[in-house]
Parts: C-alpha cells; structure tokens; sequence
C-alpha cells in the first residue's frame, strides 16, 4: 500500500467560528498589550508615522501629489507586514516571556524567507494600487498630472472628480479587500509556526475569513475606521492605533486559529482556551 503524504508538512490547524461582537474583545486585548508595553509598542507606531512623513515629502518634492493618497492607503497592504515586531511583542505577552526591543526587531528571523515573501506579496498588491492610481489619470483625460497647487481642486470640484474618485474609491476597496482576505492572519501565522510556508499561511487566512465573514467584515469595518481618524492629524494617530490594531490582530489569529494539542511548538504561547 503506498504511503499516504500530508498535504502540509505541519498539522493542519482548525479554524473556529466566532461571534460577530469578537473585534471589540480583540481591540481590548490590543490595548492592554500596548499597556504592556508602551515603549517597544509605540516605537513602532512612531516609526511608522515617520516613514508615512518621508515618504509624502518626496513626492511632494517630485511634484507627484497625485500618489498622496494611494501611499497613503499602504497601510491597508504593508501594514501586516510593518507590525510583525509587535506581534512578535503580544506572543512574548501571552507566552509569558520578556520583551525587549532587541528580540521584536528581528522576530522576522523566526520564519525569515516565507515572511519576507509575504511582505514582498503584500507590496506588489500596493504598488498595482499605485499604479492603478496613475492610470486613472488617463482613463480620465487629464493630459498632464496637476500639481499640488491645482490637484485637489481638479480632484474636488471639476466637473469630472466624481466619477474619478469613484473609480479610485472601488479599485483600491477591491486590491484592499484581497490584501485583507490573503494577509488578515498570514503574518501572525508565519511568526507563530517556524516551519510554516506562504501557502500554508493564506490558505489558513483566506479559510478564517471565508468561515467567519460577519466578524471579519466587522473587523475590516474598525481597521479602516480607526487607520482613517489616525491619519487625520497629519498621521500622528498612528503611533496608537497601529500597535493597538497589530496587537489585537494576534489575538484575533489566536481566537480564530486552533491547533491540536500536540501541534503546539516553541512559539511559548498554546491558545488560549
């Protein structure tokens, strides 16, 4: 009889289905980890707000302020990706174990290859949004790109801005959505099994979002609440909201992806019961 062979090389996880008011448990759990740890937490959060400041004055610079927005919007695509270290801060929490800044920072090194490519997934699907952005611009024939000066009155009040931005609105809401479906668990997943690869992860993603699609809606509904009123005050709010949405994002992984007993490796941290 011939040998049977898993289809993954780790235990197949089980994914539980909850109640449609869990987003509200997890940010509450994200809160007391940034109580936790405030210092390593908001580091990240600060960062972040510095390389969102970089990154518009160089197109500013350029005079590209058409791609303000559509940079802006990277969170909702590199951002799983940006906040690995914090996760790796509320699996030291849960496990019990110390948490220093040196051990967050190179917490990619746990699964090194299967998360860079996620990152790197993630970052096409911002950088197609980019572009897509630009294209719009010729869809819509404009026959040069406006500057600073003349772009948002041309995106506001011509007579065109209305299908324009609602045409930029459904592209970016559809790549968002995908980027959603695929990353919502796949970099906590990485982090927390070692041996785990990028296929694995998204389809362990895309099966806790398809099995819980209320809560997730819900989720998705709150990340993008609190990313838009973080960004408002020239981006500062992010130096919260982005340790408490990574934060609440393992424990969200943690409530919704099961593993048998025996499954359980050195990630120092079994699911909570």
């Amino acid at each position: 009889m011939a040998e049977a062979v898993a289809v993954f090389r780790n235990p197949q996880p089980h994914i539980r289905r909850v109640a449609l008011d869990r987003p509200w448990v997890w940010l509450s759990a994200g809160w007391r980890d940034l109580l936790a740890a405030p210092g390593s937490s908001l580091m990240y959060g600060a960062v972040s707000v510095l390389a969102g400041w970089l990154a518009i004055a160089l197109l500013l610079w350029f005079d590209l302020p058409f791609l303000v927005l559509p940079l802006s919007a990277g969170f909702f695509f590199v951002g799983p990706f940006m906040a690995v270290g914090l996760y790796e801060i509320s699996r030291r929490l849960e496990g019990g174990l110390p948490v220093d800044a040196e051990a967050t920072l190179v917490a990619w090194k746990r699964n090194p290859d299967q998360i860079a490519l996620m990152g790197l997934l993630l970052l096409l699907l911002h950088l197609a949004w980019m572009r897509a952005a630009q294209l719009l611009f010729a869809v819509f024939q404009w026959q040069t790109v406006p500057s600073w000066d003349r772009f948002m009155d041309l995106a506001w009040h011509s007579a065109r801005s209305l299908p324009f931005l609602a045409a930029g609105v459904v592209i970016g809401a559809a790549l968002a959505a995908l980027a959603f479906v695929i990353g919502a668990f796949s970099m906590p997943y990485l982090l927390d099994r070692r041996e785990a690869n990028l296929f694995e992860a998204i389809a362990t993603s895309v099966a806790a979002v398809r099995h819980n699609v209320r809560p997730m809606l819900l989720w998705a509904g709150l990340i993008v609440l609190l990313v838009v009123l973080a960004m408002i005050p020239g981006l500062l709010g992010l130096v919260v909201v982005l340790p408490v949405v990574a934060h609440a994002t393992w424990h969200a992984y943690r409530d919704i992806v099961r593993f048998p007993p025996a499954a359980i490796t050195d990630a120092g941290s079994p699911p909570p019961a």
